[in-house]
């Protein structure tokens, strides 16, 4: 079974941008948080979510393409290099989320930006986000332009789940992880 350690150690032999890997983080606390939620694995839920973007760095204008041949070379379990391709899925893949895991990871990777995004703006940072201020922001198309709003409502309706709900356990998971994160805040 894939584990934290292998995951950012695989990780870490094709990304070094700092960015990417504060990206990688706050995606393996949003899953650790669902994984939590859902009473499943939480180490292992963790490690594919970090390692997710695995040949993003490498290949942005082809993410994904690069990913299958040397994870499963590594050892990695095709189910995860299988949810890893689906958080893809309609953008750049076309293997569906077809697990409650790979929804998981489909819905929370954008999801991750916004809150991010929201948490640098506060003083106390994640700290003490509240759900209804993510909320404002998430309405705010303008905000965080780039997190694609209508892939993360996809994902929660996959879920069955609200996007304040998803973002409660997002914000949660990342909140264990705000100094990691850089999201202390500027009153830290």
């Amino acid at each position: 079974m894939l584990t934290l350690e292998k995951a950012k150690e695989l990780t870490h032999s094709t990304t070094t941008e700092p960015h990417l890997i504060v990206h990688a983080t706050s995606v393996m606390a949003a899953m650790g948080a669902m994984a939590a939620h859902y009473g499943e694995d939480v180490e292992h839920w963790k490690a594919i979510g970090y390692l997710h973007d695995y040949d993003y760095e490498q290949y942005p204008e082809e993410h994904l393409q690069h990913t299958e041949e040397p994870l499963l070379a590594a050892g990695v379990d095709p189910a995860d290099i299988h949810i890893i391709l689906a958080h893809g899925w309609g953008i750049c893949t076309d293997v569906e989320p077809d697990n409650l895991c790979a929804k998981c990871l489909y819905t929370v990777d954008e999801l991750t930006g916004i809150v991010h995004a929201c948490a640098r703006m506060r003083p106390h940072g994640i700290t003490d986000l509240e759900v209804g201020s993510f909320m404002k922001k998430f309405k705010d198309k303008k905000f965080a332009a780039k997190c694609d709003r209508e892939l993360i409502k996809k994902g929660c309706a996959m879920l069955g789940m609200e996007v304040r709900d998803a973002a409660q356990i997002v914000i949660d998971g990342m909140r264990e992880y705000a100094e990691e994160l850089g999201l202390l805040g500027t009153e830290a």
